[in-house]
């Protein structure tokens, strides 16, 4: 039984599990992220790897890491994570002296894809994009059965693809990427605007917030979509619009058969799901006249990033396993 350790580094916590074959989380745990001190970031991800060892039943085939920011392509070095004090961190390397189980390093958002691709929503699919929506917008690209890294390990970065020229300045220090019109952060400032604006169609909105558009959060919007509030679902169909016209220019590169929508604000539902849909169908290249990918919504919710990186590591090249078995022996 091939079981293997799940570790999933966020901004404010740490997420960790044992997984199982079938990929079931069966130990977990969490920790606060010290995020300002990369040292003991590194303390806190060994940590948690011993102990998540000890308590395995299994041999262990090994470890994988997700971490927010670009990764290198051979799963090694964080090159640059934008909410953690990582420049350049050789992670594998440091890890090694916590564990003589083989390593890997992935991008959250790849391997919440690869998660959902092997054990969730995309696990009868070869060809698969997963679109995860919250603060920002991230991403991942399965083609073939295999997860898209790239030259450099910086493939399928979603949220920086440029759809406005010249438009809104997006985090990255760019203008006019997806992130800044297709994320949580872009509903809230809309949704804040409305509020603003004093018009009665956001009364639901400002009642939410008292009155006071600065606490106003996604999860408020989301509420009152569901609830019926016309406002809010007309922000939520203007988010998913972004998000699908995004998509048809992915389906355009890479054709696959399925998006699978993750992220927080994925937890609205069809209120999302059919305008993203809309909105692709609306500039899918060949409409009409080709086969549709389907979009659904995510499956492992909050557990994939660890469930992905677990089962990363479990797929980890053989000579990988041995070279690690020869240290562990020295």
């Amino acid at each position: 039984m091939a079981w293997s350790i799940g570790i999933d580094i966020g901004g404010t916590k740490i997420a960790g599990g044992l997984v199982d074959d079938s990929g079931r989380i069966v130990q977990h745990e969490r920790v606060a992220t010290p995020a300002t001190d990369p040292h003991n970031i590194v303390v806190a991800v060994g940590g948690l790897i011993q102990r998540l060892a000890a308590r395995s039943p299994q041999p262990l085939t090994g470890a994988g890491v997700a971490s927010a920011g670009y990764v290198d392509k051979i799963g090694s070095t964080v090159l640059f994570a934008p909410n953690l004090a990582w420049r350049d961190e050789p992670l594998k390397a440091r890890l090694a002296a916590y564990t003589d189980l083989p390593v890997l390093i992935e991008n959250d958002a790849n391997a919440a894809a690869f998660g959902e691709f092997r054990y969730g929503a995309g696990r009868d699919i070869d060809d698969m994009i997963m679109v995860t929506v919250g603060t920002g917008v991230g991403g991942g690209i399965v083609i073939g059965g295999r997860l898209l890294r790239g030259a450099f390990g910086l493939a399928g970065e979603i949220g920086h693809m440029r759809v406005v020229p010249g438009g809104t300045r997006c985090g990255c220090g760019n203008r006019g990427c997806l992130e800044a019109y297709g994320s949580g952060t872009a509903l809230v400032r809309e949704a804040r605007e409305m509020v603003i604006s004093g018009s009665a169609y956001a009364a639901r909105l400002a009642e939410l917030c008292a009155g006071d558009p600065s606490t106003l959060i996604g999860s408020q919007v989301t509420q009152a979509a569901h609830e019926g509030d016309p406002a809010s679902q007309e922000l939520l169909a203007e988010l998913g619009r972004w998000i699908g016209e995004a998509c048809a220019s992915l389906a355009a590169l890479f054709d696959p058969e399925l998006f699978v929508i993750g992220g927080g604000v994925a937890d609205a539902g069809d209120l999302l799901l059919d305008p993203i849909h809309a909105g692709f169908a609306a500039q899918l290249t060949g409409r009409g006249y080709r086969p549709e990918a389907t979009f659904v919504k995510a499956e492992l919710g909050n557990d994939a990033g660890v469930i992905g990186a677990a089962a990363l590591a479990a797929e980890l090249p053989e000579p990988d396993r041995r070279a690690a078995d020869s240290a562990s022996d020295q």
